[in-house]
C-alpha cells in the first residue's frame, strides 16, 4: 500500500478476518512469551516492563525474529477532556503507520506519566484481541510498561495499523506522545473526537521473516516531523523507511523540543536513551539526529563541548550494546525568535565537532543539506516550514533521501532470520 493512502480505518475492519485463517497455520509457532524470553509467562505473571525487546530474537523453534516496526516515545501525562471520570469504558483507537511487516505483532502499553495503575479491559490489533500473560485484562503500574502476548495478525509493510484500548476508568495523567502527525480517535460518551496524540501506546513490534533488524532513531521536532503535513507520513525518517523498502524497520524516537543535556519538552534525550532507543526489538543501528534545542533554547548551551560530549557518550552507550551509530549535524535557523549570532556560533562550532569525527561512527550532514546556499545561517527557502526552524514535507523528504544507506546497513539477513 502506497505510504501516503490512509487506509486506516478499512484495514481495521478487514484484518480480523485474515487473521482468523492465518493463526491456525501460524498458533503452533507463538508457544513463546510477549517478552521475548522464549518461554510462556506463569499465569497471571507480569512481564517485567524494563523487559522491552531487550532479547529480540525468536526462540531457536521459531524462524524469524522480532523488531520494531513502529515506536513513539512517551512525552508527558495529560488530563483533558477525554479523561472525566464519566467517561468509563473509554475507548482510544491509535492509528500507527508501519515500515515493515511480519505475520504475528505484540505491542507495548506505557503508564510512565501515570500516578496510579493503568487498567485496560480490551485491546485490539487491527480488531484481533491481544493478551496480557494469557489473561484479556491487565494492570500497568504508574510509571511502568508492559509488553502483550504475541498476537497472530497479518501486519503489512508501510501500511497504517489500528490498535484499540479500552480503559473500564478514565482517570489520568494519561501517557500520551502529542504532536504526532497522525489523526487517531477517542471515543467518548459525546461520540468520536479527533486526536494528534498517541495515548498509552509506545511500540509495535512484529515477527518478520523478511526484515532483518530495524534502526533507532532519536531527534527532537525535526525528527518527529514539527511542518510536515497531517497524516501524510511525511517525516523524514518515514521517507527513509521507504527507501529501505520493508528490508529494515525504521522508528521514530524524536520528541518535540527535547534537548540532549536538560529536561525540556519530554525526558533529555540522555536519560530516555535505553528506554527509547537501545531497548527497541530489534535494533541495528542508531541514529542521533539532537542538539538544535540544546543551542536555541533558554537556557542556552553556550559550550560546544558539552553538546558533543553528551552525544559521544549516547555513541558509547550503543557501542557497549554493539551498535554502529551515525550522527546528524545540526541546521541553520536564523529568523527563528531564539536566533543570535551568539547561538549561532555554537551551532557551528558543534557541526565542526560532528565532522571532525569521534563522536559518531559516520555522519549526516543535515547542515549543509538544508541551509540557503547564499545565506547559510538560513534554511533554504523550498525547504523552511515558514518558521525558519522547521521544515516542510519536501525539506524532510530531502533528509531522508540524502541519508546514505551504506553507513546504515552492512550485514546480510543470516539465515535463521529469514
Amino acid at each position: 500500500m502506497p505510504r501516503r493512502q490512509g487506509y486506516a480505518l478499512l484495514i481495521a475492519l478487514v484484518a480480523g478476518t485474515a487473521a482468523l485463517a492465518a493463526a491456525v497455520a501460524f498458533a503452533g509457532s507463538l508457544l513463546f512469551s510477549g517478552t521475548g524470553t522464549g518461554t510462556r509467562p506463569k499465569p497471571g505473571a507480569v512481564p517485567d516492563p524494563r523487559s522491552v525487546a531487550r532479547t529480540p530474537a525468536a526462540p531457536a523453534h521459531s524462524t524469524g525474529l522480532w523488531a520494531a516496526t513502529w515506536t513513539a516515545a512517551p512525552v508527558t501525562g495529560v488530563t483533558d477532556s477525554y479523561n472525566s471520570s464519566a467517561l468509563n469504558r473509554r475507548t482510544v483507537r491509535n492509528v500507527v503507520h508501519t515500515s515493515i511487516g511480519g505475520d504475528a505483532a505484540r505491542i507495548t502499553l506505557s503508564n510512565a506519566f501515570g500516578t496510579r495503575p493503568l487498567v485496560m479491559d480490551r485491546v485490539t490489533v487491527n480488531t484481533r484481541p491481544v493478551t496480557f500473560a494469557g489473561a484479556a485484562t491487565v494492570t500497568v503500574a504508574a510509571g511502568g510498561q508492559i509488553v502483550s502476548d504475541p498476537v497472530t495478525v497479518p501486519v503489512p509493510a508501510d501500511s497504517d495499523l489500528v490498535v484499540t484500548l479500552r480503559t473500564p476508568t478514565a482517570q489520568g495523567p494519561v501517557t500520551v506522545h502529542e504532536r504526532s502527525h497522525q489523526t487517531s480517535y477517542v471515543d467518548t460518551a459525546w461520540g468520536t473526537r479527533r486526536t494528534d496524540g498517541w495515548r498509552y501506546l509506545t511500540a509495535v513490534d512484529v515477527h518478520t521473516r523478511t526484515a532483518a533488524g530495524t534502526i533507532a532513531v532519536i531527534g527532537d521536532s525535526l525528527t518527529a516531523g514539527t511542518g510536515s503535513s497531517l497524516d501524510t507520513n511525511s517525516r523524514w525518517p518515514d521517507v527513509l523507511a521507504d527507501r529501505l523498502g520493508g528490508r529494515y524497520g525504521v522508528v521514530n524516537a524524536g520528541i518535540a523540543g527535547n534537548r540532549i543535556l536538560r529536561d525540556g519538552r519530554g525526558v533529555r534525550a540522555s536519560a530516555r536513551f535505553d528506554r527509547d532507543v537501545l531497548d527497541v526489538a530489534g535494533v541495528k543501528t542508531v541514529v542521533i539526529a539532537l542538539g538544535i534545542n540544546d543551542v536555541q533554547q533558554s537556557p542556552q548551551e553556550t559550550d560546544p563541548q558539552r553538546i558533543a560530549d553528551g552525544l559521544r557518550a549516547m555513541t558509547l552507550r550503543a557501542h557497549a550494546r554493539g551498535l554502529q551509530v551515525v550522527g546528524a549535524t545540526l541546521m541553520p535557523y536564523e529568523g527563528y525568535a531564539t536566533w543570535t549570532p551568539g547561538s549561532n556560533d555554537v551551532r557551528e562550532r558543534v557541526n565542526a565537532l560532528i565532522r571532525a569525527g569521534g563522536i559518531f561512527d559516520s555522519v549526516i550532514d543535515f547542515d549543509a543539506a538544508a541551509r540557503d546556499p547564499y545565506r547559510p545561517t538560513r534554511l533554504l527557502p523550498a525547504y523552511d516550514s515558514g518558521d525558519h526552524l522547521h521544515l516542510n514535507d519536501a525539506g524532510y523528504r530531502q533528509l531522508g533521501s540524502m541519508v546514505d544507506l551504506t553507513t546504515l546497513v552492512h550485514e546480510q539477513p543470516t539465515s535463521d532470520q529469514l
